[in-house]
């Protein structure tokens, strides 16, 4: 005999087998590590079959509390959500103190940061990131591809897209390691000062090679962010283009309410 969900919840039995999961995960009777129970033992416990099983674990899945490993089953994450302060994580500030933004938010978390570089040097602008900083696509610009790391978990890959007429008399910028503040530091130390940072989000499911670089679960929600780093002389000399797992992080925005 099938175990009832309780509280009395209202909707199909996937849905009210998936509440109940997620309950116990949010309420601490699955830990972060913990496998959540397989299938069949699923099946027995709710008295339902397998097809409902599958279709309460998709939705326990869309939940973002675990994750599919091949060949093990789910098990709960134990990745608590960085939060992404984008009205505050560019400011000056930060820059001066020689903190980059994503280890000066990291750090407010109380999180271990670790960035890791997959590239840099000339590389032909794609399209979008072309016609953001105002130039044919396939102009030479210069490539920054990062995967940056929280607590040992892959969270976020970024590239930066920016100008080779500006960078070409910033050696810092080629190197791994630009100094204290990175990159908007130094272009900030050659006169580029900003006024403005736009940032454009979306969100998708992660394709199969982001999945994995990410180590997500295939199909699991990331979000795209390209971000326009504006100097105070009208110029884009920064193309950001960035993905993170969706899980990790929550967006913040101050909005003025006057002009």
């Amino acid at each position: 005999m099938g175990t009832a969900v309780g509280g009395g919840r209202s909707g199909p039995r996937y849905v009210q087998i998936a509440d109940e999961i997620v309950r116990q995960i949010r309420a601490g009777v699955l830990k972060p590590g913990d496998m959540v129970p397989s299938e069949s033992e699923l099946v027995e416990r709710y008295g339902v079959s397998g097809g409902t099983i599958r279709k309460a674990m998709v939705e326990v899945r869309a939940s973002g509390l675990v994750e599919t490993r091949h060949g093990k089953g789910s098990i709960v994450k134990d990745r608590p959500p960085v939060r992404h302060r984008s009205s505050d994580r560019f400011r000056r500030s930060h820059r001066q103190g020689g903190k980059a933004a994503y280890l000066a938010e990291s750090a407010q978390s109380g999180a271990t940061a670790k960035v890791s570089v997959l590239y840099i040097g000339p590389m032909e602008a794609p399209e979008d990131a072309a016609r953001r900083l105002g130039v044919p696509a396939g102009t030479q610009v210069l490539a920054r591809r990062r995967l940056y790391f929280r607590n040992g978990t892959p969270v976020e890959t970024a590239t930066s897209y920016l100008p080779w007429d500006v960078v070409k008399e910033i050696p810092e910028l080629f190197a791994e390691n630009p100094g204290g503040g990175g990159i908007y530091a130094r272009l900030e130390d050659h006169g580029h000062e900003f006024a403005e940072f736009v940032e454009t989000l979306q969100a998708r499911p992660a394709s199969k090679v982001e999945a994995s670089e990410l180590a997500l679960s295939p199909g699991a929600p990331v979000v795209h962010l390209i971000r326009e780093a504006r100097t105070t002389a009208g110029l884009v000399v920064e193309v950001c283009d960035t993905l993170m797992a969706a899980d990790q992080f929550v967006f913040e925005y101050r909005i003025p309410a006057v002009d």
